[in-house]
């Protein structure tokens, strides 16, 4: 018996049913687009990938009016492909990889840059700019038997019809399958994770009463409204 009532199982929709995927933990990939890398002042070329985590409940369906958050004044959009785990596993071989893939999605990672760069600037973690409420709304997942590619597609974002970011999923740094051996060599792995592989360059700045959306060829679409404050 719990102490408390325990929280509701984070889920995501899925495409074309009323079925839903349950969400364990969300897993992102920092600086996989080389011109993102560098537009935010690194050297691609020189970076192993590294991981930063959200908690699974700031998953959340599309369309979806996101509260302007507290504690910043800069408030940043990031498209991301979206891999969502059917199996879990450690040590996964890159060959091996799509067979523990369930599905893909369209994900923004949006970002309390203010926050995240004094983060930076003080050696500290970036939970405070990355991990608040409702900061990965993700489309309908898509199972993988449907999806075309997760290695080439077009990936867009525009905030009220004017494009900002605008790239291809050819341009990862670290594929997909190489983003999950990496990170199944550091933790075991398991059914119901999801794992963000990275932004193109473009991402900025948004604010209360913008209109997000964004895409990735033959996945799928969100939409996303900047409400008021919350």
């Amino acid at each position: 018996m719990y102490v408390i009532n325990p929280p509701k199982q984070a889920s995501l929709a899925v495409q074309s049913t009323d079925d839903r995927f349950p969400v364990r933990r969300i897993f992102c990939v920092g600086r996989n687009y080389e011109a993102h890398a560098r537009e935010m002042g690194k050297d691609p070329t020189r970076e192993a990938p590294f991981f930063f985590t959200k908690p699974a409940d700031a998953a959340v369906d599309t369309p979806f009016t996101l509260p302007y958050p507290k504690l910043t004044e800069d408030l940043h959009h990031e498209i991301e492909l979206v891999i969502a785990l059917g199996k879990g596993g450690s040590d996964i071989a890159e060959a091996d990889v799509m067979t523990h893939v369930w599905g893909a999605a369209v994900g923004l990672d949006m970002t309390r840059r203010d926050l995240q760069g004094e983060a930076k600037k003080m050696g500290r973690p970036w939970d405070w700019g990355k991990a608040f409420d409702n900061s990965a709304p993700i489309s309908a997942i898509k199972p993988i038997a449907d999806v075309p590619s997760v290695e080439t597609g077009r990936i867009w974002l525009s905030v009220n019809g004017e494009i900002r970011q605008d790239a291809d999923l050819s341009d990862l740094i670290w594929s997909v399958r190489e983003t999950v051996a990496i990170l199944s060599r550091a933790m075991t792995l398991a059914p119901g994770d999801l794992i963000m592989t990275g932004t193109p360059a473009g991402v900025g700045p948004v604010a209360p009463g913008d209109v997000i959306t964004g895409g990735v060829d033959g996945i799928g679409t969100l939409e996303v409204k900047i409400g008021d404050r919350a």
